[in-house]
């Protein structure tokens, strides 16, 4: 039991660099911003960078999906041109592909 609880202290260095390097961008972000005049074009900008992101995460994840995986993104494709509702389309779209995956396995 004691071996389950000893300290590996490589993994704690590695834990503890990656906590200091997620503070350092975030506050970084946050001080840099404080600097910068927010001009028309950088509030477009940053208002549009989400689901820029969120885009290109689901099309790298839609690249090696299955049946289930594609009738959620149709799914969730429907939901936002019927209602523009980006949060409500990704978990109606997610519950749909979640259903079929247990109904199609």
């Amino acid at each position: 039991m004691s071996e389950l609880l000893a300290l590996d202290m490589t993994a704690l260095a590695a834990v503890i660099g990656m906590a200091v390097a997620t503070y350092v961008t975030r506050a970084g972000g946050f001080w840099l911003m404080g600097h910068i005049t927010l001009t028309p074009r950088i509030e477009r900008f940053l208002r549009n960078m989400a689901n820029g992101v969120l885009i290109a995460i689901i099309t790298a994840a839609a690249m090696r999906g299955d049946v289930a995986m594609w009738i959620g993104l149709a799914a969730v494709l429907a939901v936002m041109l019927l209602f523009r509702r980006s949060m409500t389309a990704i978990l109606i779209g997610m519950a749909i592909a979640a259903a079929l995956r247990q109904l199609l396995v």
